[in-house]
């Protein structure tokens, strides 16, 4: 089919919950992609980090062939041979102590705001019975600003961005917003009602931003102190994207519950819920489930994905590295750029206006360089784990030169046009 018709009949038939980019994809390989014209794009978004190890990656298409052949689903009332494999690998490597699969990071996020809830509650019944008296309601959820955790109401509801929780209000109660790395705000709204701190470790949609060491600390000393849960957000971050199993493995922090999914099946639907045991035992059979979320196939996948990722963090690592000290030069050129920041193969350039970001965007996806546009004025990179250098060369050169065309021409804009030039400053 031509990208005609296919534009056509979306048009007709979808939802419009998406504003695509007139490209229609046939096939990938690598760190590339083919449109249905032949144009070959270098990928530099995997999907927006699902395809970690790049398209067509042998060792994920012959476990797709060799389970496909085998057994595609069975329900979770019955055992498969995978998903307790991939459970061990995954508490293997993350230091916690049970697993629960799904099929999306947003349906994890939901899943552990369900534990944080349930635990509390279990906790506090404990206390009652110990105590023989009331205790106190441990129900409050502080969530982070500029946070995005998903688009279910759960979700929603604890993402810290208002422009995608307005359109469905009222969403589920009992979240307070704490201003991102902001210790104060978070000691001020912190009390004994809180039964779950919640952060991204490295805020993606909000424009690739780290959470501070000191502030990661203060909320795992807090929710220690009071028994309440910290819950980290790793749906982007994590599984080898900064160079660790888990971007908080750069912290001297273990959280209590931490949720993942984007790269794990690369592409298949998986996602999954990490927590210790104390937290886990709080879960018994018929409180939460799924229907397709674990099996045979994305388990047998993601074992193999978890493989891959294992020899490859060096690598995301060394060329992080590279690829951050490129921006960086980039930075100290152009005037336009604010801010590079990141790790390892998650990266991010602020610009000063969101038309420039939006100019630049376009013109590196017209020379056939995919990333993305987040936050308004961010420049977000998320390629795959096998990029090489020469990978990373292309791309800064191409970004240096959209920059030097279309940061002059969106100053001349803005000069012109003092009204929109406001705007821009505080996008």
């Amino acid at each position: 089919m031509s990208l005609a018709s296919v534009s056509r009949m979306e048009a007709k038939l979808l939802l419009s919950t998406y504003e695509r980019q007139p490209i229609l994809f046939v096939r990938g390989r690598g760190v590339y992609l083919w449109d249905s014209r032949g144009k070959r794009y270098l990928d530099f978004l995997s999907g927006i980090g699902v395809n970690a190890l790049g398209h067509n990656h042998p060792a994920i298409t012959a476990a797709i062939k060799r389970q496909a052949g085998r057994l595609l689903h069975v329900s979770n009332l019955f055992f498969h041979e995978y998903q307790a494999e991939l459970a061990r690998k995954l508490t293997e490597i993350s230091g916690l102590d049970r697993a629960f699969f799904c099929n999306s990071g947003t349906e994890a996020w939901e899943g552990a705001l369900k534990i944080a809830r349930a635990f509390a509650q279990t906790a506090s019944a404990q206390t009652k019975s110990r105590n023989g008296s009331k205790a106190h309601s441990k129900t409050r959820i502080l969530a982070m600003e500029n946070s995005f955790h998903g688009r279910t109401f759960g979700a929603l509801a604890t993402t810290g961005q208002p422009k995608y929780r307005a359109p469905f209000v009222p969403l589920l109660p009992g979240v307070t917003f704490v201003k991102f790395n902001d210790l104060d705000d978070l000691r001020r709204k912190f009390d004994s009602s809180v039964c779950a701190v919640c952060i991204e470790t490295i805020q993606g949609e909000g424009g690739v931003c780290p959470v501070n060491r000191e502030f990661l600390d203060l909320a795992s000393r807090l929710t220690k102190q009071s028994g309440a849960l910290l819950v980290l957000d790793e749906i982007q971050c994590g599984l080898g994207r900064t160079g660790r199993h888990f971007a908080y493995q750069h912290y001297d922090v273990l959280p209590d519950v931490v949720t993942v999914a984007k790269p794990l099946a690369c592409g298949l639907p998986l996602g999954a819920i990490l927590a210790t045991e104390r937290v886990a035992s709080c879960m018994h059979p018929g409180m939460h489930g799924t229907t397709f979320g674990g099996g045979p196939l994305a388990c047998a996948v993601a074992i193999e994905f978890l493989r891959e990722e294992k020899k490859l963090l060096k690598h995301i690592r060394t060329l992080g590295k590279y690829f951050h000290n490129a921006l960086e030069a980039l930075d100290k050129k152009h005037k336009a750029v604010h801010d590079v920041r990141g790790a390892g193969l998650m990266l991010a350039v602020e610009l000063d206006s969101s038309e420039l970001a939006k100019a630049v965007a376009k013109q590196l996806l017209q020379e056939g360089i995919i990333i993305n546009r987040t936050h308004e004025t961010v420049l977000r990179f998320l390629p795959p784990y096998v990029i090489q250098k020469k990978h990373v060369d292309q791309l800064i050169k191409a970004l240096d030169a959209a920059l030097h065309k279309n940061a002059k021409s969106d100053h001349s804009r803005r000069a012109a046009s003092p009204a929109r030039k406001e705007v821009h400053a505080h996008a």
